[in-house]
């Protein structure tokens, strides 16, 4: 029969599943947050586990490893871990050769140096600012009256940059209003701006754990393009592209630590 195993990221702003059968991803969810963290847990890892054959329910899990912000409030899994350690093995199993991972999630922004074996060697973290996680850039495209994934591109059309001088995310917001209400303000120049002080504020952070390559970025603003881009030139370092949603990879490193401690118990 085969095993199964599971790792569940409950996140600030989403909540990410991923189930193994045995070294294979078979089954992923990913959700938006809700107020209750095991109610989020439960819901990503029911739509993970309802399309895969021979797994029948959370109960058939032979492992199931907690991680993220709520991974305290997920009383059914058998363990939890830091999302910093799952975070470092997800990126680790996608490409054995990453060395660093800045994880930018909901509400946090973390730098993590690797290990040859995917275990953390160092990490700095920024939690105490909104500035530059999720949730600020979920601000900015409210502002830009778009979606996130067409304010994540606007800066890549940007021929300047607009300064963005604020450091605290609620005067950035009122900064950017007052630029976008200049009618001579390009809003893909403002937009660069934004994704520029964020990637000064991202490179401060990392250089601390070192930039060795391969570098990836994990969590939602993976996605960010602009961010990227400017990241990449900031940090004068290549982004690689990990061959899983980033934003599953806190989940994946769950899932597989998952399989590790079945394996290793008999």
């Amino acid at each position: 029969m085969p095993r199964f195993f599971g790792g569940c990221d409950v996140g600030s702003t989403t909540g990410k599943a991923v189930i193994l059968r045995e070294d294979t991803v078979v089954g992923t969810a990913l959700i938006p947050s809700q107020i209750d963290p095991e109610a989020t847990a439960r819901e990503a890892l029911e739509q993970a586990v309802k399309n895969v054959a021979d797994l029948h329910g959370l109960d058939s899990l032979t492992y199931l490893v907690g991680t993220g912000y709520g991974r305290n409030e997920v009383p059914f899994a058998n363990e939890n871990i830091s999302e910093i350690t799952c975070h470092g093995v997800g990126a680790h199993h996608c490409d054995p050769a990453v060395r660093t991972v800045v994880d930018i999630g909901g509400q946090d922004v973390k730098a993590i140096g690797l290990n040859d074996d995917g275990s953390v060697q160092e990490f700095v973290m920024n939690d105490k600012c909104a500035a530059g996680t999720g949730r600020f850039f979920e601000a900015m495209a409210r502002i830009f009256q778009m979606d996130l994934d067409a304010f994540s591109s606007l800066s890549l059309k940007a021929k300047k940059v607009i300064p963005i001088t604020a450091q605290c995310s609620v005067f950035a917001e009122t900064e950017v209003i007052s630029l976008i209400s200049k009618r001579n303000n390009p809003p893909e120049e403002i937009a660069a701006g934004i994704q520029t002080a964020v990637a000064k504020r991202v490179f401060s952070l990392t250089r601390r754990v070192g930039v060795r390559p391969k570098l990836v970025i994990s969590g939602g603003c993976a996605k960010n393009r602009g961010l990227a881009a400017v990241l990449s030139r900031i940090l004068n370092s290549e982004i690689s592209t990990l061959s899983v949603d980033a934003q599953l990879i806190g989940a994946l490193g769950a899932a597989i630590i998952a399989r590790r401690r079945a394996v290793s118990s008999g």
